[in-house]
């Protein structure tokens, strides 16, 4: 799902990126002799043509852009403890600006060695990163997952009709990573906002993607929000309305707060946070439907697909 992540070239450095990936990278990563990283010559290890030539950004070298870059490649393979991944926006930067595929992981393996025990700081620097060279690129950062044989890996996690209550979280956590998906489907009546806040930004700060085919709404629409890439069907039904106010808000002054927290959240996922003051509106025993045309403008959709793969 998604536009321009199948074309020839994508699949092309997908299949180089995970040759060279398990060849440099599987165990831990050690630096090794180091690459022509500022050459302007267009291949890559297996002699494999990379178009590019694009500058790196204004006021940054061709080298320390690489740099990030490589960063946020390293990312992905720390967060999923998996030599298979990049990030979209990492394939897109390597035919953009014409990087070599083993330079990218050579470089990748240098910060490793470089930041040492500093783990957070290289955390903060490598997620940085990956925003730096997705507004570059102009593709959204999200999680890519190899196949064996170099194809990309499809798999979706699907769960329908479930409410979210105490633990879901953490339950979908462990399955997105027992099945090692590129995303979530979600079609649910909402439940625990808590629960599904928790679970949207974990699905945020991995790359993952959601979609929904049937019905999303109430707390379910939290989750939704977490995607980096967002995905509905057409016949998709996405609705919102007052969420019940735990006990600890039940002043006057925390219903406020309880709605303020809404409105952050989703300011936090980059969606038009008025969504969260439409939601204050309407009574909890009703719905109130939100539009495609709506849903597309306030962001909190990115597109409107035929159907889930």
């Amino acid at each position: 799902m998604g536009r321009g992540q199948h074309s020839p070239m994508f699949r092309t450095l997908a299949f180089l990126f995970l040759g060279v990936s398990i060849a440099t990278l599987v165990g831990c990563a050690v630096p090794g002799p180091m690459t022509d990283q500022t050459s302007d010559r267009r291949s890559d290890r297996s002699g494999g043509p990379i178009s590019g030539s694009t500058r790196a950004p204004q006021g940054m070298s061709r080298d320390d852009w690489l740099r990030r870059v490589a960063a946020c490649h390293l990312l992905r393979v720390g967060q999923n403890l998996d030599v298979a991944v990049t990030d979209s926006a990492v394939i897109s930067a390597a035919d953009k600006y014409g990087f070599r595929v083993d330079a990218i992981i050579e470089r990748s393996n240098q910060l490793v060695v470089e930041y040492g025990s500093r783990g957070p700081a290289l955390l903060e620097f490598a997620t940085e990163s990956c925003r730096e060279v997705s507004e570059a690129t102009g593709v959204t950062s999200t999680l890519v997952r190899f196949e064996p044989d170099g194809t990309l890996r499809s798999n979706w996690l699907r769960i329908d009709g479930v409410e979210i209550s105490d633990g879901f979280a953490e339950k979908t956590i462990g399955e997105l990573r027992r099945r090692r998906v590129v995303g979530l489907v979600i079609n649910s009546p909402g439940g625990s906002v808590f629960e599904a806040r928790k679970l949207g930004r974990y699905l945020r700060t991995m790359g993952l993607r959601t979609a929904v085919d049937q019905a999303c709404t109430s707390a379910c629409i939290d989750v939704l929000a977490g995607g980096a890439e967002r995905y509905v069907t057409p016949n998709a039904k996405l609705g919102i309305h007052q969420s019940k106010v735990p006990r600890r808000f039940s002043s006057h002054e925390g219903g406020q707060r309880y709605v303020a927290d809404a409105f952050l959240y989703l300011r936090e996922m980059g969606i038009d946070p008025d969504v969260a003051i439409a939601a204050a509106a309407v009574p909890n025993n009703k719905i109130l439907l939100i539009s495609l045309s709506d849903a597309l403008q306030t962001g909190l959709v990115t597109d409107v697909i035929e159907r889930v793969e």
